[in-house]
């Protein structure tokens, strides 16, 4: 009777320390996702006054005076753009005029800001694009500056969302030639935006800047790198997160996988990361290139540089890259003594 009672004794102290345990994981990956994921929570990343300690806050910009130059064209130029997102949900965007003499006709660029980010953050790369002929548009991620939305999908929504910008340029422009380009959380809506089989023809190129490989990736990263948490522990509270996603927000973190969608590329896809960048693991630079089929791909790693700062960590090979990536899949060339891009047909 004794060994009876002491084994369900310890039954129940088991179940009931599973119990606690279980409910504090839960706990803890609904703070996380309202701290995360959640702009409108009280206690979410966007209403806290944490300082920036990334490398990146701390590294020096050696385009400065193009990036203020961009800044004041973007806002002097920029024009509204608005759609409606599939579930509701208003999206908004400015849309840029191309910046040389002779530009040629029906080329679009989209340009996707990370994270926390807004469009602003991409007027240099706009600023570049319009250059070159393009009309751009920098689209406002769902919960970020003037666009609506309860929760951040990490691409898993977003991509949904640039696919509807896409189609709106091409109802509005049948001809139009489409290039894609986004940083960190916007390099990852790029890539599930290649990867996803219902792309428009009329998309022709990517560019992926420190790009993650897949949410789960980044999450666990994060948690190792950022928090120092194990992974044992981490791994678990991430699965419970994609639960709470899939049940409030309408995606689980498998969507969100860049590795998954670029198996599926066609289009000439153009990768590059920092290889001090302390936020999004380099290693997955070459993930990413790897798990491309795309025929036409190409990659690039700036030496140095923290999150998101290739392109102000080594202005001239950034762009030396980028400029010539994108003159050959679109076809444009540069004459010596021309200011503007002339297009071959």
């Amino acid at each position: 009777m004794s060994q009876q009672y002491t084994s369900k004794t310890r039954l129940i102290r088991l179940l009931t320390g599973l119990t606690v345990s279980i409910g504090t994981f839960y706990a803890l990956a609904d703070y996380l996702f309202r701290f995360v994921l959640e702009p409108g929570s009280r206690h979410s990343l966007f209403s806290s006054n944490r300082p920036d300690t990334t490398l990146a806050s701390r590294q020096p910009h050696h385009d400065a005076d193009e990036e203020a130059e961009a800044v004041r064209w973007f806002d002097s130029a920029k024009r509204e753009a608005k759609i409606t997102a599939r579930d509701g949900t208003r999206l908004h965007g400015w849309m840029l005029d191309p910046d040389c003499a002779d530009s040629p006709r029906h080329l679009y660029a989209i340009c996707a800001h990370g994270f926390s980010g807004d469009p602003k953050e991409m007027a240099k790369y706009a600023h570049r694009f319009a250059g070159m002929g393009f009309t751009v548009l920098t689209p406002a991620s769902r919960c970020h500056e003037l666009s609506g939305g309860k929760y951040i999908g990490m691409g898993a929504l977003e991509h949904r969302d640039l696919l509807l910008w896409i189609e709106t340029i091409v109802t509005t422009d049948p001809k139009a030639q489409i290039l894609l380009d986004g940083n960190s959380m916007g390099a990852a809506t790029v890539m599930l935006t290649a990867g996803d089989p219902h792309l428009p023809k009329n998309v022709k190129a990517a560019i992926a800047d420190c790009g993650y490989t897949s949410l789960e990736d980044q999450f666990l990263y994060s948690a190792r790198h950022l928090y120092h948490a194990p992974t044992f522990l981490a791994r678990p509270v991430i699965g419970i997160m994609s639960s709470i996603a899939r049940r409030r927000a309408g995606y689980d973190f498998k969507e969100a996988s860049c590795v998954n969608a670029l198996g599926h590329t066609s289009i000439p896809m153009l990768f590059i990361h920092g290889s001090a960048d302390d936020f999004v693991d380099p290693a997955s630079l070459d993930r990413n290139f790897r798990a491309c089929a795309s025929t036409v791909k190409q990659k690039l790693m700036i030496a140095g540089a923290a999150h998101a700062m290739s392109a102000s960590t080594d202005p001239k090979r950034y762009w030396k890259t980028v400029t010539a990536f994108v003159g050959r899949v679109f076809r444009l060339e540069r004459p010596k003594g021309v200011g503007g891009y002339i297009v071959f047909n």
